[in-house]
């Protein structure tokens, strides 16, 4: 892949991705349950990469709407909206979100969970370009099949769910790479201008990052989890659902510990229903309370020393980026 870099510092660096989703920088701010939210997501489109406001982090169909509209008023550059689809006795009315997002002219969606299939026709039909997240080739083979413009591949180093391969990303993202001819991204483990260049050598056309957003100052959520994310490490996250194949990398807590403990025993999810709650999770955001209940965030968190503003961090990525490619690598090549 040839990367164009201007001669600015903090000057684009273009791809695929970013030429097809008209945004400056190949850095996307994915989907976050409860951290989606219009003041970050614009502070990411204003700093060049795209953000994505969490349609399910709003309670109604109409509270979405609002919070597009709240978006819109932050910032004129290109955002999008996740919307993810999971198993449920009683499912959020998916259409009704759809429709929502279609109606307010949003120009992206990222889809997740299931196959979004049924979404297909109307995001076309409304110009939306859908990115889709998957934990494996052959999933991402799928959506490529199913006409979206793009995909994330999520390797098993990503907070949430990393799917039930456990394929990290430097053989995922390049296998990806050999496989699709439709754009992709990167997730999972990135945090720093090293994983943008890494990501970008394996094939990918730019990063996704959770984890790392998450610790900013426009990230809705309490300082005190802010803090938490700088002063762990790479250890400090667990694999609860692991027996029950829905897998989920989530912060490293007393409850999440009890959750591994009760499953391995042999426990079934209702045994452990109350402790995973996600009103729980909210709650961690909101109060601060890191022990609350369980959160998600990935391994990137021990590579987080601060807590940067939004733009701060990508024009930091992208400088950086910029004299790893002139710099360190450039030097490398001989006559």
């Amino acid at each position: 892949m040839t990367i164009a870099v201007d001669n600015a510092l903090t000057g684009p660096i273009r791809t695929r991705f970013t030429e097809l989703f008209g945004i400056r920088h190949p850095i996307v701010q994915g989907g976050m349950q409860w951290v989606g939210r219009a003041e970050l997501v614009a502070a990411v489109a204003e700093a060049g990469g795209l953000g994505m406001i969490t349609a399910l982090t709003q309670p109604t169909p109409e509270a979405l709407a609002a919070e597009i509209a709240r978006c819109r008023e932050m910032t004129d550059r290109p955002f999008g909206v996740n919307l993810t689809m999971l198993p449920s006795i009683n499912p959020p009315p998916y259409a009704e979100y759809r429709a929502v997002i279609v109606e307010s002219g949003v120009p992206v969606v990222e889809t997740a969970g299931s196959s979004p299939a049924e979404h297909m026709d109307d995001f076309k039909g409304a110009g939306i370009k859908v990115l889709h997240k998957c934990t494996s080739v052959g999933h991402a083979l799928s959506a490529q099949r199913l006409g979206v413009n793009a995909v994330s591949i999520d390797g098993f180093e990503c907070a949430g769910h990393p799917g039930e391969d456990d394929i990290p990303g430097l053989v995922l993202v390049p296998a990806a790479a050999d496989a699709l001819t439709i754009p992709f991204i990167a997730s999972g483990g990135f945090a720093d201008a090293r994983g943008l260049v890494a990501a970008l050598a394996l094939g990918a056309d730019g990063v996704n990052m959770g984890t790392r957003f998450l610790c900013t100052r426009e990230a809705p959520v309490h300082e005190a989890v802010k803090e938490r994310i700088v002063a762990a490490d790479e250890l400090d996250t667990e694999l609860i659902f692991r027996p029950l194949r829905n897998t989920a990398r989530v912060a490293s807590n007393g409850v999440s510990r009890e959750v591994v403990e009760i499953l391995s025993a042999g426990g079934a999810f209702e045994d452990v229903r109350e402790l995973v709650a996600g009103s729980r999770g909210r709650r961690v955001y909101e109060l601060g309370d890191p022990e609350f209940g369980i959160w998600s965030v990935g391994l990137s968190q021990g590579l987080i020393r601060d807590i940067p503003s939004v733009r701060e961090l990508i024009d930091r990525i992208v400088d950086e980026a910029s004299g790893l490619v002139r710099g360190r690598l450039g030097g490398l090549l001989t006559d």
